[in-house]
This record gives structure tokens, sequence and C-alpha cells, in this order.
């Protein structure tokens, strides 16, 4: 059977949507982003299998920190990815009621805001600078004065000069966001198969037809290609069809608060560090970035500085417990924006790749729009924008740029 992708526009989500003849899915890759398009076109009644080389949700999904920060992590020359983040932080809050209504299980979304803080002179000056060009996008976000910084957060160091308040921004903890999304996609009948690498992608007449798993074909319609910094190792891609991702490595580790007395309860910004406190206790310190390719080691140095940019803003961390320290992989793409949509020549690939420091935040929107893709054909205009065309001139429906 060859599957067509139907005409038309889907209902309030992809779920919703239900196609006349129900295509077969491949899903490489077993992070946030595969799981929730695998639960989505599963849900929609299409069959889905996904395969991933590791464990479910255990490469940069566990890894990140689960911020939620359209608005703080706003930065010039990234205008173009705002009205994506922006809609999948809108998305939030329904998404996270159905997926722990459908899972039953509990990804603690919390909508309390982020903010940043200044502690010197100068840390005043670049704040202050990020601040009018968030205001100038119309985000809602509000200068505080020091004294409205510790009114939030006592235990901040007392010589914070300033903040800013990204309201709209927060976290979920996104460990157990994995472990929801995989029950709710295996609930919606979707088949995982764990510790299964890909060797190759399947290519007849220019049509993704399946993929090669333990040297044998694995037959599908549609393959979607969610493997986060591995994407461009997948065997079988046609040249212009490799996505330009690498892996950007990031060094983390986790405190022990006491979580009835918490050091901290927003996600908080101090110079070259953030802090992201969870409600079981854990105050999560991040990240390093780095090209390093795949070297996952911890070094002395990314452990200094986090540790040092942490305690110079929360003096309080110096007595703290470390409970976990790990290095966990970005998928960078060229530009550092996400690949997503169909590839053009390639019939029946679909990228959802390349999130780099937005895959937590990206996920609902890009869950939502991918399965819209996938069941329509349509090609929403917030997707349009991000087709791997984009790199060789060329729009996600393949036309000339």
């Amino acid at each position: 059977m060859t599957y067509h992708p139907p005409s038309g526009h889907p209902s309030t989500h992809p779920s919703a949507a239900k196609p006349s003849v129900a295509p077969r899915v491949i899903v490489i890759g077993a992070g946030c982003i595969g799981l929730s398009i695998a639960w989505r076109l599963a849900a929609a009644g299409c069959t889905v299998d996904i395969y991933d080389r590791g464990t479910a949700g255990r490469g940069a999904t566990h890894a990140a920190a689960g911020m939620l920060a359209a608005a703080v992590e706003a930065e010039p020359g990234e205008q173009a990815l705002l009205p994506l983040t922006l809609d999948s932080q809108r998305r939030w809050p329904a998404f996270a009621a159905e997926l722990e209504a459908y899972s039953g299980l509990p990804v603690d979304l919390r909508t309390d805001g982020t903010v940043q803080v200044a502690l010197t002179r100068d840390d005043v000056e670049v704040l202050r600078s990020g601040f009018e060009f968030q205001r100038g996008l119309g985000l809602n976000v509000a200068w505080l004065n020091g004294a409205q910084v510790k009114e939030r957060e006592p235990w901040l160091n007392p010589r914070v000069a300033a903040g800013v308040l990204g309201a709209d921004d927060g976290q979920v903890d996104n460990r157990k966001l994995a472990l929801a999304l995989k029950a709710a996609a295996l609930k919606a009948g979707a088949r995982l198969h764990e510790g299964a690498a890909v060797e190759a992608l399947s290519l007849t007449a220019g049509r993704a037809d399946g993929v090669v798993v333990d040297g044998a074909l694995k037959p599908a319609d549609v393959v979607v290609l969610a493997a986060g910094a591995w994407s461009r190792q997948l065997a079988g891609l046609p040249e212009g069809a490799v996505p330009p991702v690498r892996p950007v490595k990031g060094q983390m580790l986790a405190l022990r608060m006491d979580p009835a007395q918490p050091l901290l309860r927003h996600v908080v910004w101090p110079p070259k560090c953030y802090l992201v406190p969870r409600l079981d206790g854990r105050l999560i310190v991040g990240a390093t970035t780095e090209d390093k390719g795949w070297d996952d080691h911890l070094t002395a140095g990314g452990v200094l500085a986090l540790l040092e940019a942490a305690w110079r803003a929360l003096p309080g961390v110096e007595e703290l417990p470390i409970e976990e320290m790990w290095v966990g992989h970005r998928p960078g793409s060229r530009d550092d924006a996400p690949i997503l949509g169909p590839v053009p020549d390639v019939a029946g690939l679909v990228m959802a790749t390349g999130h780099h420091r937005n895959g937590i935040l990206l996920t609902p929107g890009t869950a939502d729009l991918v399965a819209d893709h996938i069941l329509t054909g349509r090609v929403d205009p917030l997707l349009a924008p991000f087709g791997i065309g984009r790199f060789q001139g060329r729009s996600a429906n393949g036309m000339r740029l």
C-alpha cells in the first residue's frame, strides 16, 4: 500500500483528524519529540513503530533542564524562531493536562515565571539590553529592581541589583515528561523498539518506503527522522536530505535542597548559568555549551564554572549535596533552529530534528504540526520556515525561494 496524504485541514489537534487510510509510520528516535509525534499519530489511528538505538527518553530529553523560556531565551538573530516557540509555549498547559490524563502520570508543569538576575553594574547593562530587545518584540517581560527580585527569591545574593521577569515562562520535569509520553504512545497503540538502531533509510523511486533494522526491511508509508543529534548519521539519505545537525555538548549537575524549604521557587538565570528548582527538592544547575563532538566527559573546568556561577547568585548552594552530574548532547542545526516537515524530492520522509536547546519547549508544537502534516498533507505556516530545504534555498514544499 502506498499512502498519499489527503488534503484538507485538521480539527483542534491532529489526534482528532482521522485519515481515510491511516498510514504506516516509522519514527526514528524515542526522545520527547519522537514519542510525542508517535502518540499523536497512534491516537489518530495510524500504525506506528518507534525505533531507538538506546532506551526511550534517555538521550537529550533525559539530560535537559525542562525550561519553557520562550521570552527569556529570545536573543537577537533568532526572531524568525519566535512565532514557533511562543506558539508551542501557549500549547503547553493543554498539552500537559491531556498527557497527564491520558497517561496517568505527572509531568509537573509549572508556569510561575522565570527571573533573570544581574549581580554587578556590568550585568545590569547586559540585562537592560536584553530586556529592551525582548520588550521590543512584544514579549511579556517586566523589569524588577533589586528589592523586587529579593521579594520573589529571598535567598539570592543580597547584592542582586536588578532582574527581568518572564511571566509566561516556566518549566516541566523533562524526565517525567519522557515517562508520560512513552506511556501515552504505548497506550495509543504505538510499538516501541528499544536497543534497535536503524541502519539505513530505504528508498524506492525517490520515495522513503521503510527502514532497515538488523538487516531486515521494515516497511512504512512515512518515515519520521527524530533522532536528535544522531540524525545526520542515518545511512541512505540522499545528499540534500542529510540534516546539518551536530552534537552540542552540555555539562550539568543536580543539587539536593530541602523540598519543604527550598532555596529557590522560580527558574532563575544569573550570569553564566541557570538554576531550575524541582518540586521534589532537586536543583538543576546548567549548562555548558561546547562544540566537542561526542565527547561525554565531565570536566573539572566545566563543573567549576557552573558551581561558581551558581554560588555567586545563590550562596546557600555551597551547603547542598551534589546528587548527580551528567553530560548531554543537544541537536544543534547549522542555524540553531529546528528542521521540520517534508523533505523536497524525497516523498514520505519527514524531519523533526535539530531543536538544539528548545526540544522540551517545542515538544507540543512539533508534535501537533508534524502530525498534522502527515495526516493531512498540509504544511502549516508555522512549520514552513523550518524545512530542510532552507539550506538549499527551497521552501518546505520544494519551491525555490
